[in-house]
């Protein structure tokens, strides 16, 4: 900002820092929705996603942003929280619907909702609900909000009717999400990131030559493994699939003596499912760089201006940090893109960014 006034009070325009911001963030409601829509697309088109989120100022309060993203598309949104509702509401993409189907109550039995309060939702002969308010209500009136057991059944139940809102607005349908490991991120078809969990392994402290040695030799072995994987992903055979799945087996579930190493590898051994989604899917990445990569530059604002203090600020902050880094992905440049949708003479004309994602022609 303070770069922009000097630059214009340098060719001889008067204009304040408070007027720059007014007519960076003022009336960007087509850009806004663009952005929106780029979500869509992506959810609605890609075979997987990374994800990733980092800390973020608004209004003087600690919140998180949250990036999603692939090689086609990147989407940035701010909240208070990175709970699972958050998560679920953001791929929503701004949908304000809770809808109990199919997807909707498999999703409450995978997390262990009692049976009679699924079958409430099930047999009820509403199944969609327009907002927050219309879907308390419904919980209200089955008698839902008034249960104080474990697991929280307002919470899974409004998870599962987010997670219907989303299969129902067909994003995410056979789309991989891959991430860190962070709890939020485990919905749907979910892959985790390799780096992550060797990094697990390397940040591990040793005390001694037997732990050190025992240490290195993991590591090894899961960099080896990776590689061996990688070349899987690209060229998928029957044979490496069932050799790929023994070797993960004799990796994590080895005893190395080293206990708190053990243990770390007994917890990713749970994981396997996860750690190995790509044997199915060879299509997606083993790590989630991208997302980490696109998310640097929040990161940076961050630590430069300390955070936005109107929700407006936000959401143009969040929108063209998005629709900049959709750009580069597409190979438009961004200033290009800018000067079509502003109308600029002798710009060229960029088309929708979303249906460039979903690969429609211009």
């Amino acid at each position: 900002m303070p770069r922009l006034v000097e630059q214009l009070n340098g060719i001889g325009v008067s204009i304040s820092k408070r007027q720059v911001m007014r007519l960076l963030i003022g009336n960007q409601e087509d850009f806004l929705t663009e952005a929106r829509d780029v979500l869509r697309a992506g959810l609605q088109s890609a075979s997987w996603v990374t994800v990733d989120d980092t800390g973020a100022r608004h209004k003087a309060s600690n919140g998180f942003c949250t990036q999603i993203g692939n090689d086609t598309f990147a989407w940035f949104g701010t909240t208070k929280s990175k709970s699972r509702l958050n998560f679920l509401d953001l791929l929503r993409a701004e949908y304000t619907d809770y809808v109990v189907n199919d997807a909707a109550l498999s999703y409450m039995r995978g997390r262990v909702l009692a049976g009679p309060i699924i079958a409430r939702l099930a047999e009820h002969p509403d199944k969609q609900f327009a907002d927050p308010p219309a879907w308390q209500a419904h919980l209200e009136r089955l008698g839902i909000t008034a249960l104080t057991v474990t697991p929280d059944p307002v919470q899974i139940a409004t998870e599962g009717a987010l997670w219907g809102s989303i299969q129902s607005h067909d994003f995410l349908r056979d789309t991989v999400i891959v991430s860190d490991d962070a709890g939020q991120f485990a919905v749907g078809l979910h892959a985790l990131c390799w780096i992550h969990a060797e990094r697990l392994v390397h940040k591990l402290d040793t005390f001694t030559d037997h732990q050190r040695a025992a240490q290195q030799q993991v590591r090894s072995l899961i960099w080896q493994f990776y590689a061996d994987l990688k070349d899987y992903c690209r060229t998928p055979t029957p044979w490496q699939r069932a050799h790929l799945n023994e070797r993960f087996d004799y990796i994590f579930r080895r005893r190395t003596g080293f206990v708190t190493l053990d243990r770390l590898l007994q917890r990713l051994h749970a994981n396997k499912a996860e750690l190995l989604t790509a044997l199915d899917h060879p299509d997606i990445p083993l790590h989630t760089n991208t997302s980490e990569n696109d998310i640097r530059c929040q990161v940076t604002k961050r630590k430069v201006s300390g955070g936005t203090r109107s929700d407006v600020g936000r959401d143009c902050r969040d929108a063209f940090l998005g629709l900049a880094k959709t750009c580069a992905k597409l190979g438009i440049a961004f200033w290009n893109y800018l000067g079509s949708r502003l109308s600029v003479p002798d710009q060229p004309i960029i088309p929708a960014l979303p249906d460039l994602i979903r690969g429609q022609p211009p």
